[in-house]
């Protein structure tokens, strides 16, 4: 073990570049990096050739676990009214008649999975439906896939299920049916309370008519209500920001998620900048600032931190799926455009509702690409929980490689602390401040070498 760990080592040495370490800088929160490039991480996977979809969709959904650990189900409703401006997913605008047609194929598609060998050998932990915007589905819709969810799917006893949407339109009538249905968490995606933000995003409502129903929602007491807000929104500055903190806390919902804005190709407010309607979003260095004041926020009113990005204010707020995602959890998918991973293969579902319904129609799987996972997979998904969390743990490491994986990146991790993003004691990493918002950015970088480091390896 010492001698492959040296090996590792000097490898892993070798292939420390900024990049991967960050600069050495008097301000790393804001500097380390030149800026977040994607929303996760991700680590190696081969591509499946499509002739092999099917026969191979049912042979892992055919068999039964030798070693049942967690799983989630994942259902994706790819409807929106307003695409927003820094959108990139928007699939299909909100048509009454396209609902009910898709809703009818999923109703098809949850039956057949759900009878399946592997769905029925062990209970699913969380559930979640996304999109998309699942409340534009009509309260009957929103009650019975509630009602259909449970019926046929292994659940255990305290199963988070999570439904996504908007504020807007979200009526009385659209709750109750939701509670009815067996729903028992709701995440909004507000994004920003300020009205001029959010016109200018696209987002439907103004600050006081969202204030007053998240606030409606979150006193029934009925379920914890968890919101998303966006940083670094073109008109959204520092003091704007401190605003978008302050009305989260007089909502009195139970959760928020802090998100940066990550400026992606494609969307339409990519091509509003260009075209002079709409100002530049926050630079990197601002939004490192406003990450700093949301911890602070935090910490200042005392809420309880779940991830680097994730707070609940008080204990019914767990946020069970979105942990479970970034591990090696199963999520089985359902809908167009759902992804999911079952059996040691990725699934990605058509996202045209022509090929999803055709598919479904067919008594097919509706699979668009599938890879099978590495070797490497339980490993890579402990490191992007473990950044996810914010800490490192050299047993947890351990546990799912064949060498000691701390051990071997210690170079890494000296460079890391070098730079301000880490504090490397004992058996643990821990991120600062710097390194929890650069925390996607030191977990790709990390499975990077890990990666590299085990294909010289096998050379």
């Amino acid at each position: 073990m010492k001698q492959i760990n040296e090996t590792v080592s000097q490898v892993v040495s070798e292939l420390l570049t900024p990049e991967v370490t960050g600069i050495s800088t008097p301000d790393p929160l804001r500097y380390a990096f030149q800026q977040k490039k994607s929303a996760h991480a991700g680590g190696q996977s081969t591509v499946v050739d499509k002739s092999q979809h099917q026969n191979v969709a049912q042979l892992v959904m055919n068999q039964v676990p030798e070693q049942l650990g967690k799983r989630c189900l994942y259902v994706h409703i790819p409807f929106c009214r307003v695409r927003c401006t820094y959108c990139n997913f928007f699939q299909y605008a909100s048509s009454q008649q396209l609902i009910d047609d898709y809703f009818a194929a999923l109703m098809v598609e949850l039956k057949v999975k759900a009878a399946m060998p592997w769905t029925q050998a062990a209970p699913f932990h969380a559930v979640y439906i996304g999109g998309g915007t699942p409340t534009d589905l009509t309260a009957a819709q929103i009650k019975t896939l509630g009602e259909m969810i449970r019926r046929h799917f292994p659940l255990t006893t305290d199963c988070e299920l999570t439904l996504e949407g908007r504020i807007n339109r979200f009526s009385d009538e659209l709750f109750d049916s939701a509670l009815e249905g067996g729903f028992n968490r709701f995440s909004f995606g507000v994004q920003s309370f300020n009205t001029q933000v959010r016109r200018k995003a696209k987002r439907l409502d103004d600050r006081e008519d969202v204030l007053e129903r998240i606030q409606a929602l979150s006193a029934s007491d009925a379920a914890p209500i968890v919101i998303d807000l966006l940083y670094g929104l073109p008109y959204q500055d520092v003091d704007v920001w401190q605003q978008d903190l302050a009305d989260f806390l007089e909502s009195g919902a139970h959760g928020v998620d802090l998100y940066q804005l990550i400026e992606m190709g494609g969307t339409p407010m990519k091509g509003m900048i260009e075209q002079g309607k709409l100002p530049h979003p926050a630079d990197t260095a601002t939004k490192a600032t406003m990450f700093e004041q949301g911890c602070a926020f935090m910490d200042k009113h005392h809420l309880r931190r779940l991830s680097v990005n994730h707070w609940a204010r008080d204990n019914r707020e767990r946020s069970v799926y979105n942990s479970l995602a970034k591990t090696s959890a199963e999520v089985l998918p359902l809908g167009a455009g759902a992804g999911g991973n079952v059996g040691g293969y990725g699934f990605m579902q058509h996202r045209t509702l022509d090929a999803y319904i055709e598919a479904i129609n067919a008594g097919h799987t509706p699979v668009a690409m599938m890879t099978k996972t590495p070797a490497s997979a339980v490993l890579n998904s402990v490191i992007k929980a473990s950044f996810d969390r914010g800490v490192l743990s050299r047993t947890q490491l351990q546990s799912a490689a064949q060498y000691d994986v701390f051990e071997a990146c210690l170079p890494l991790f000296k460079a890391w602390q070098k730079n301000g993003l880490v504090i490397l004691e004992d058996d643990y990493l821990s991120l600062t401040l710097a390194g929890q918002f650069w925390s996607v950015t030191l977990a790709q970088g990390m499975l990077q070498v890990v990666q590299q480091t085990a294909s010289q390896q096998a050379a």
